[in-house]
């Protein structure tokens, strides 16, 4: 998907608040609200369906182009709230933007590249999949990359501050923040523990012999 390409995303007015919205989610229509730069928020409902399709391709950091009758908004996902038990939404929270000013997003993170640690049967722990960026929305990266044939060894990492950065996208995210480690997975641990018990036990039972006596020197 294009970072300019804009989803579009119609929406209606709702008078519904409270216990009763409830209704609303039965009849497969999911309540909103916009927030627009400190003006009075926007409560809104639309199509449970064209919501989620929304989210799911916009997360938290691609732009949406909201219609509310007449009215016209450029906005991001600020927050998506799901039901724990069936991981249905039930609430989504838009943000107003200005398309020339800068925001805040969460962006993915992708490890991309084949990685000689993993190639090599070690493990690579992935410890961070998102990094918040300012941007003007039409710069904001689907996603954001790192080099995964860096990670050669047990212990190479690879931090914030090895991402590729898009002109116009700044990282607000601490850039020594790791992102993946490289580390030895359960049964090398294990292997390497069971070495060192035999090695202990062998140690011990050999301190354990008794002393030879002179004659028997």
């Amino acid at each position: 998907m294009s970072q300019q390409e804009l989803i579009a995303l119609s929406l209606d007015k709702r008078d519904i608040l409270g216990k009763s919205v409830k209704h609303l989610r039965k009849q497969g229509i999911l309540p909103a609200v916009i927030h627009d730069h400190g003006k009075d928020s926007i409560i809104v409902m639309g199509s449970y369906s064209d919501i989620y399709r929304a989210y799911k391709h916009a997360g938290k950091h691609h732009p949406i182009e909201l219609s509310v009758g007449s009215k016209k908004f450029t906005a991001l996902i600020k927050d998506a709230d799901f039901n724990p038990k069936h991981n249905t939404l039930t609430h989504v929270v838009f943000n107003a933007v200005n398309a020339n000013q800068t925001v805040e997003a969460e962006i993915p993170v992708h490890i991309v590249g084949d990685s000689p640690a993993a190639k090599a049967g070690l493990m690579v722990i992935h410890t961070l999949s998102h990094v918040d960026v300012e941007s003007v929305p039409s710069k904001l990266p689907d996603e954001l990359t790192v080099d995964g044939e860096k990670l050669v060894e047990l212990g190479d990492k690879l931090t914030v501050a090895d991402i590729v950065v898009p002109e116009g996208v700044i990282i607000m995210t601490e850039p020594e923040h790791i992102v993946a480690v490289v580390e030895e997975t359960k049964a090398q641990l294990s292997e390497e523990s069971e070495e060192a018990t035999e090695e202990t036990a062998s140690e011990d039972a050999e301190a354990a012999k008794p002393e030879a006596t002179k004659e028997e020197k």
